[in-house]
């Protein structure tokens, strides 16, 4: 039996650009009303704001920086200011180039604090302050493998999948904690769509993703009312050729 999404409210953190946007518009034609968190894109995520209510359910824009470590009290905040969270999509993350050999202990903190850290606190207050609701986590296929190019990114996710199976332990039955796994999905910020199409060859499925694929799985998990602790690999079965075994695997990815 699939639980019900129409009138519930969920926060979507990153929700202005890219895959964020487009889960906010798949919750909206949902009837769920939908919260649409920001940083530093506070003109595109209005216009999701807009588009939102547009579909007839209420939305809110609310900013803040996880990487000034303002996740601390925003599940407060939000749910003072809206009347509550039911669903809790965790997308916002940086994506910065790193590789060892040039990575730092400051710049480890940073991916960690806004792609694993934020998460965690945001799902820890939701079940503290709301006491049940659903949670997603955008991991990253790559998991399955090495990012050579964006080892703190990756790292950083390693730690949210972690984080993501315990969470779906501890705080069961009352919030639920999936994950999605997205693939070849959008370029980088700054490159333009070819940047992919040279590595749909990698991809078992021999193309890549687009974020409507993104936020069905999402909604998937969302209605399900009894998967938990599950992370659903969108990627075209990339994740099953062990890519990035070593550093000159896969180097433009």
């Amino acid at each position: 039996m699939a639980w019900e999404l129409k009138g519930r409210t969920a926060l979507v953190t990153g929700a202005g650009k890219r895959i964020g946007r487009q889960i906010s518009l798949a919750l909206a034609l949902e009837g769920v009303n939908v919260i649409v968190h920001h940083s530093n894109s506070g003109a595109e995520a209005a216009e999701v704001v807009d588009a939102v209510a547009s579909m007839g359910v209420k939305s809110w824009l609310v900013k803040a920086d996880f990487d000034r470590n303002e996740y601390e009290g925003f599940i407060e905040r939000v749910a003072g200011e809206t009347g509550g969270v039911d669903m809790l999509v965790n997308n916002a993350s940086i994506f910065p180039q790193s590789r060892l050999g040039g990575m730092t202990f400051e710049g480890l903190v940073s991916n960690i604090r806004v792609n694993a850290w934020a998460p965690f606190v945001l799902a820890r207050d939701l079940s503290r302050v709301m006491k049940k609701g659903r949670v997603v986590n955008l991991i990253d296929s790559r998991i399955k493998g090495y990012d050579w190019n964006h080892v703190e990114y990756i790292l950083s996710k390693h730690l949210l999948a972690e984080l993501t199976r315990m969470m779906a332990i501890e705080y069961a039955p009352d919030v639920v904690v999936n994950g999605v796994n997205p693939g070849l999905i959008l370029p980088p910020p700054g490159k333009e769509m070819d940047y992919l199409e040279k590595l749909d060859a990698t991809v078992p499925r021999k193309r890549h993703g687009d974020p409507v694929d993104i936020a069905e799985a999402v909604l998937y998990l969302l209605k399900s009312d009894f998967l938990i602790g599950e992370v659903i690999n969108v990627d075209g079965g990339r994740h099953l050729l062990e890519y990035g075994r070593g550093p000159d695997t896969d180097r433009g990815a």
